[in-house]
């Protein structure tokens, strides 16, 4: 056998048996973090966060930074009015979300696999600690990665986040009639090993 062969064989091992007690960085050009606001009663409209950072270490404690800035909601006056008037991004720049995932259910979770896990996490936003309870799907892929999904929508109340007054500056500054106070999120995150 030889060098190349033997070079390319311990690669593999190496890529089959990488332990997910190491750090895995999110990719924030591959995952998503989006919500659906409702107006009118019935008008529901999905917006997103395009700048995401996050790290799970070696011990399975996971943090997520959102830019409040990058919110996009596929209208620009829209976006500023969040900003300026909903998250107060001069104020409060992001959100973090925490949490914690078990190094020894990730190591368990096969290449090519994928495990349902309930977990606590907490979401600081907008000067406010609130605790969220989520359930994720996480699938190993190939190449030294893996995916981290909700499995059903997050559901966050405007009032537990001292948001109430913001949404109702939104509701008044675009004639609307009503625009919800609960508020589905959804996220789709790719995280690779940090190098």
């Amino acid at each position: 056998m030889n060098i190349t062969k033997l070079i390319s064989m311990a690669v593999l091992i190496c890529l089959s048996t990488t332990s997910f007690s190491s750090e895995w960085i999110v990719d924030n050009a591959q995952s998503e973090l989006s919500f659906i606001s409702i107006k009118k009663g019935n008008v529901a409209e999905i917006h997103q966060f395009t700048k995401l950072k996050g790290i799970l270490d070696g011990q399975g404690n996971f943090t997520l930074s959102i830019d409040l800035a990058s919110v996009d909601t596929r209208n620009a006056i829209r976006d500023e009015r969040m900003k300026n008037f909903l998250f107060e991004v001069e104020q409060f720049t992001t959100a973090t979300l925490t949490a914690h995932i078990a190094p020894s259910d990730l190591d368990a979770i096969a290449e090519g696999a994928s495990q349902r896990l309930s977990i606590d996490s907490t979401l600081s936003l907008h000067g406010m600690d609130k605790k969220v309870p989520m359930d994720i799907v996480v699938t190993r892929l190939v190449g030294a990665k893996f995916s981290v999904v909700s499995a059903k929508p997050i559901i966050l109340k405007v009032d537990d986040f001292s948001l109430v007054l913001g949404v109702e500056k939104l509701r008044e500054l675009a004639n609307l009639p009503s625009i919800s106070h609960a508020v589905p999120v959804s996220f789709y995150l790719i995280l690779n090993l940090k190098k």
